[in-house]
C-alpha cells in the first residue's frame, strides 16, 4: 500500500505550484489535499479562533483518486481540521507547498504560512516537510497573480523541483526527523534533476520596514528585500545563491528542552 501524504500550502488550492507537487507525489503516494480556499501568505501560524470555517470537498480539480478539500482558513486550520475531522485513513507524512517564493532565514520562516502548515503536522507527531521555490524577482508578481502558472524554462524548473520533492518526501518517511521537527526545503530558481542538496541553517536577516504609505495615507505591505546579518556559508540563503537545494531542520523540541541555570 502506498504511504498516505496530507498536502497543504499557503498560496491557495488553485496554485499551480501545489498542483505540480500533487502530480509528482501521485505515483508514489496516496494523496489527500487540505488547502486554503484563498491565498494565506505571510500569515504564519495563525489559527481562526473566532469564525466558522467551511471545508468544501473538491476532488474534481486534482487527478483521480486524490481526495481534496478547499478550506476557508489558514494553513494551520487546514491541517488541523483535516487530521482531526476529515481524513479517515491514517496519514504518514504532512507536506506543505510548493510555495511561490523562498522561505529562508529565521525571520521569514516565522512568518511563513507554508512552514506553519508543516509545523501543525509535526505537532501531531508526523514527519513534516515544507517545500518552497525561489522565483526570479522580475517574474514573481506575475506568477503570483496567475496562481502559480508558469511557462517556458521556469516550468521545467518547477517540474524538476516537484520531482525532487517527491523523492525527499519518501526519504523523510524512511529517516524521519525527531518529534516536532520540520524539514524545510528551498529550491533554487533554476532547478534541474541533477541539482545537488546542501544541509543548511536558517540565515539571520534584518527586514526593516515591510510597509509603505499609499495615496490615502494608510499603510500597505511592501516587501523590499532583506539584509543578511553576518554572512554564513552554510546558510539557506548561501545555498540558494550557489544554485543548490537548501535542506534545513527546524527543531522545535529545543524550545522545551532548555536547562535553566540556578542563580
Amino acid at each position: 500500500m502506498k504511504p498516505h501524504a496530507l498536502v497543504t500550502n499557503d498560496d491557495g488550492i488553485e496554485s499551480a505550484f501545489l498542483h505540480q507537487l500533487v502530480d509528482a507525489l501521485n505515483e508514489k503516494f496516496q494523496v489527500t489535499v487540505a488547502a486554503p480556499a484563498f491565498e494565506q501568505s505571510w500569515i504564519g501560524r495563525a489559527i481562526s479562533r473566532r469564525k466558522e470555517i467551511e471545508a468544501i470537498y473538491s476532488p474534481s480539480i486534482f487527478p483521480k483518486d486524490v481526495q481534496a478539500w478547499a478550506i476557508d482558513g489558514t494553513p494551520t486550520d487546514c491541517v488541523n481540521i483535516a487530521l482531526g475531522n476529515l481524513v479517515e485513513q491514517p496519514v504518514d507524512v504532512v507536506l506543505s507547498g510548493i510555495n511561490i517564493g523562498y522561505n529562508v532565514s529565521e525571520t521569514l520562516i516565522l512568518s511563513s504560512g507554508t512552514i506553519a502548515g508543516a509545523i501543525e503536522g509535526a505537532s501531531w507527531g508526523l514527519p513534516a516537510v515544507a517545500f518552497s521555490k525561489s522565483v526570479p524577482d522580475h517574474m514573481f508578481e506575475d506568477i503570483r497573480q496567475n496562481n502559480g502558472r508558469t511557462k517556458g524554462e521556469f516550468t521545467r524548473s518547477l517540474v524538476s523541483a516537484a520531482q525532487h520533492a517527491s523523492r525527499i518526501a519518501l526519504e523523510t518517511l524512511k529517516n524521519p526527523p525527531q518529534h516536532f521537527s520540520v524539514v524545510n526545503i528551498n529550491f533554487p530558481a533554476e532547478t534541474e534533476s541533477s541539482t545537488p542538496s546542501e544541509e543548511t541553517i536558517p540565515a539571520k536577516v534584518q527586514l526593516g520596514s515591510i510597509y509603505k504609505p499609499n495615496d490615502s495615507g494608510k499603510y500597505v505591505f511592501h516587501f523590499s528585500g532583506a539584509t543578511e546579518i553576518g554572512e554564513n556559508e552554510h546558510s539557506d540563503l548561501a545555498a540558494l545563491a550557489r544554485g543548490n537545494i537548501s535542506r534545513s531542520i527546524l527543531d522545535f523540541t529545543k524550545i522545551g528542552n532548555r536547562t535553566l541555570e540556578k542563580t
